[in-house]
């Protein structure tokens, strides 16, 4: 018989059609699913202990690359000081920020435009990297940028609640909880690739491991945000 952590594994990585998505119409694929056997309350316990333990393991690794990173914009902190670490974002529902640059310009308000480049990561899928704005390209071959209204409900909260408290120029690391990332499969950014797209919503809308209780944890992102610039309205 497979381990509990085998079972989650398997049920993150079966391929799920977009039909089993929220919203969507029933497929044949998504009934079996529905008929799959249900994992006894041990294994569902074990199965969310284990998918808690790979977040917690992410996210300790993301924080020591984060300091790594500091390296490269600031200047080295004393021998003697403690390193640096995540620090919650008063009222933002749990979303936590490590600043690798502090930005020299101007701090957005709500209802500007902002211009944001990121990377994004699954951290369910150990950090699995489902969209960067770097990879997205013009006619002439620069990046192109994010370009959203600070407040629109269009877009995930937790980029929201991160790029309020910057200045142009700054990158912050920002680990954000499933209750401030993606609700539905409308809200941007949307990875533009399709198998991304598919892949990044059926592990964190996954009917199977969301009544294993592994629900708060399939949906928490990391997101490397770079504040490009902004215009005020």
């Amino acid at each position: 018989m497979p381990t509990a952590t085998a079972a989650a594994a398997a049920a993150a990585g079966a391929p799920l059609h977009v039909g089993s998505l929220p919203g969507s119409s029933s497929s044949p694929r998504a009934n079996r699913h529905r008929h799959r056997r249900q994992l006894r309350p041990e294994q569902r316990s074990a199965a969310a202990a284990a998918t808690r333990r790979e977040v917690s393991l992410l996210l300790s690794s993301s924080a020591a690359f984060g300091s790594f990173a500091l390296s490269f914009f600031v200047p080295a902190p004393p021998s003697k000081s403690a390193p640096p670490e995540f620090a919650e974002l008063p009222s933002s529902g749990g979303v936590r920020v490590l600043d690798l640059r502090i930005g020299s310009g101007e701090a957005p308000s709500v209802g500007d435009e902002v211009a944001i480049h990121y990377y994004g990561r699954l951290a369910a899928k150990q950090g699995w990297r489902f969209d960067s704005t770097y990879d997205h390209k013009d006619s002439t071959g620069d990046s192109v940028p994010f370009v959203f209204k600070l407040g629109s409900e269009n877009v995930i909260s937790g980029i929201q609640a991160a790029v309020r408290s910057m200045k142009v120029g700054g990158i912050r690391r920002v680990v954000i909880p499933p209750s401030q990332g993606y609700q539905s499969t409308s809200q941007e950014p949307i990875p533009p690739n399709f198998f991304d797209r598919q892949r990044l919503f059926t592990t964190i809308f996954n009917p199977t491991r969301l009544a294993n209780g592994e629900g708060s944890t399939l949906g928490t992102l990391i997101f490397d945000i770079e504040l490009v610039n902004l215009r005020h309205q």
